[in-house]
C-alpha cells in the first residue's frame, strides 16, 4: 500500500523548499523557497488535522540536504527461538520491535544495541543486517517524512525485563504467538514473522525496497 498521492508530493516539494535553501545564495531564490515550503505545510494541513503554522515550523527545523530518515529495529532472539517485542507507551500499548530514531554519534548497529537496552532491559549482540526497508513501500501508513527502516538480527547477552519511559511491557513471543495488536507505524505482524526465517536461514540474503 502506497501512500496517497498529495503526501508524496508534499514530501517533494518540502524537500525541494529545503535542499533549495540550503544551497541558494541568491534571496529571490530563498523567497520562492521558503513559498514552497509554506505551500507544502498548506496542503499537509488541509489532509489532517495539524495546524499549517506548526507544520511549517516542522519543515523549518529541518535543514540541509533533504534525505530520509533512518529508524533502526532490533530482532533479538533468545535460546528458545522466541522474538522480543516491547509495548510502546505512545501508541496505547502496542507491542513493536524495539527500536527508533538513529542518534548522531552512533553507528546504526551501535543505535540499534542501545535501543534495545533502553527499551527492554536486556544486552544484546549485533549480529547482521537483515533488512533495509522503506517505510512508504512496506505500508506503514502515512508519515510526514521519507524514511528507512534498517532492521538488525540479535542475541541476547545480558540484562533483565524491565520498561521504560517509552515502553511499558517486554515480552518474548514464538512464532505462533505473535500478538496482531502491533503498533504498525513501527513494525507490521509480516514483517516480525518473516524476521524468524532470517534467524532460521543465515543465508538468506538483506531484505531491501
Amino acid at each position: 500500500m502506497n501512500d496517497p498521492d498529495w503526501l508524496t508530493w508534499t514530501r517533494e516539494m518540502q524537500a525541494i523548499a529545503q535542499t533549495g535553501l540550503a544551497f541558494t545564495r541568491d534571496p529571490y531564490d530563498r523567497e520562492r523557497y521558503e513559498m514552497l515550503r509554506a505551500l507544502a505545510s498548506r496542503i499537509m494541513a488541509a489532509h489532517t488535522a495539524a495546524d499549517a503554522v506548526r507544520i511549517e515550523a516542522l519543515f523549518a527545523g529541518e535543514q540541509g540536504y533533504a534525505t530520509p530518515k533512518l529508524d533502526v529495529r532490533a530482532a533479538v532472539f533468545n535460546d528458545a527461538g522466541e522474538i522480543l517485542l516491547v509495548r510502546e507507551a505512545a501508541d496505547e500499548g502496542r507491542w513493536t520491535l524495539p527500536g527508533g530514531w538513529a542518534d548522531v554519534n552512533l553507528t546504526p548497529a551501535e543505535n540499534c544495541a542501545k535501543e534495545v537496552r533502553e527499551e527492554s532491559g536486556y544486552t544484546v549482540r549485533v549480529e547482521r543486517l537483515v533488512a533495509l526497508w522503506d517505510r512508504t513501500r512496506q505500508g506503514h501508513g502515512p508519515l510526514v517524512f521519507s524514511v528507512a527502516k534498517a532492521v538488525f538480527l540479535c542475541s541476547v547477552t545480558g540484562g533483565a525485563a524491565a520498561t521504560s519511559l517509552e515502553t511499558t511491557g517486554v515480552g518474548w513471543f514464538a512464532h505462533h504467538a505473535v500478538p496482531d495488536d502491533v503498533s504498525v507505524g513501527r513494525t507490521l505482524k509480516s514483517q516480525i514473522l518473516r524476521l524468524f526465517d532470517h534467524r532460521a536461514d543465515a543465508a538468506l540474503p538483506p531484505e531491501f525496497d
